[in-house]
């Protein structure tokens, strides 16, 4: 059984929001007696070690976690990538770009050995993994740092992939979740669930102890995850209307009035299936594009045409990942979010 759910005075866990926030929010939930996440993949290494070192000197000793990407990193040819290009030649033309603009890369990093180094180093209480695990060397020397080892699932399939290769808790994504999907052993859209049906199905299948991710947005919502068996919740969409958090204004406008039509999945921005607000690009493209390069390799060209969109004061190209309970979250300080939550543990 996992020793930091016992310990969190609240079982909540903001999270990890790529882009959407620094440390402070991560030290406002723990401070606050949830646990705080650090999305790691979003920082290039000097970062991620200055973001880690921040978070062990001011966290006090409260447990948080640290979140990597598990993902390998795919190759693209250059016929694929002259295919998505092709799709959004009428948006680079619109804003002036062309290929010299896009930039070089594959945008969010995989775990790898100079992320194990800092893990072995600032030894965060639990790591946790989206798109499955690393390999079982690398996951070993986690696992000899202390902490905890948790991951997504989105299928029953996948949270006995993870129980059987060492996780500590399973997190299980319902399809209502907001930003990427974690599915890792399947892409199929019929294998998907909605989180109240995938909470009880994955409590019946593994030992572990599985946290509920999937719109939580309030107390109703924690109590009938807890009721259903889970022990925790993870709530983000939440967390992006905090004060703490890095959300935008138009961001954080768009949130509170979204309903859960709303929203779509859409693989434009990344090339991974990310749930988000419905914008220009999504409705005039093809939310989930077939030419779209694979994860993380879309998003160069995407980043390049959000930048320039937003360089005139358009968003109609800047990702508003939200969850499609979106509309019953409300602002304030993270600790005031974390009480609102908490009041449906009573």
């Amino acid at each position: 059984m996992s020793r930091v759910l016992p310990a969190l005075p609240y079982p909540i866990i903001q999270a990890p929001m790529a882009f959407a926030h620094d440390t402070a929010l991560p030290l406002a939930v723990c401070r606050a007696g949830g646990l705080g996440s650090l999305a790691c993949a979003a920082y290039a290494p000097d970062a991620l070690e200055a973001a880690l070192r921040d978070m062990n000197a001011q966290a006090q000793g409260r447990p948080y976690n640290a979140n990597f990407f598990a993902h390998r990193t795919p190759q693209a040819d250059e016929t694929q990538r002259q295919a998505w290009h092709d799709a959004l030649r009428p948006f680079f033309d619109e804003f002036g770009l062309n290929a010299d603009n896009i930039p070089a890369g594959s945008g969010r990093q995989p775990f790898d050995e100079t992320a194990l180094h800092l893990v072995e180093r600032y030894r965060p209480s639990v790591v946790s993994f989206h798109f499955g695990l690393p390999d079982d060397a690398a996951l070993a020397r986690v696992k000899q740092t202390g902490a905890e080892v948790w991951a997504s699932a989105t299928t029953v399939a996948e949270a006995r992939y993870l129980e059987a290769r060492g996780a500590d808790a399973v997190i299980a994504q319902g399809w209502e979740a907001g930003g990427h999907r974690g599915w890792f052993l399947t892409q199929d859209w019929n294998s998907q669930s909605g989180i109240f049906a995938l909470l009880a199905a994955i409590t019946r299948a593994v030992r572990l102890p599985v946290i509920a991710a999937g719109g939580i947005a309030d107390a109703a919502a924690v109590r009938a995850a807890m009721a259903l068996g889970a022990a925790a919740v993870q709530v983000g969409t939440a967390f992006l209307l905090a004060d703490e958090a890095l959300t935008r204004p138009a961001h954080r406008a768009a949130l509170q009035s979204a309903q859960p039509e709303d929203t779509a999945l859409t693989n434009l921005f990344s090339g991974g299936a990310a749930r988000g607000i419905t914008n220009r690009f999504m409705r005039e493209t093809r939310a989930m594009h077939p030419a779209a390069l694979p994860f993380p390799l879309a998003g160069a060209a995407a980043n390049a045409l959000r930048a320039a969109a937003e360089a005139q004061g358009s968003f109609d190209f800047t990702p508003f990942w939200a969850g499609q309970n979106a509309a019953r979250c409300r602002p304030g300080s993270a600790a005031q979010i974390v009480a609102r939550l908490a009041a449906g543990l009573a």
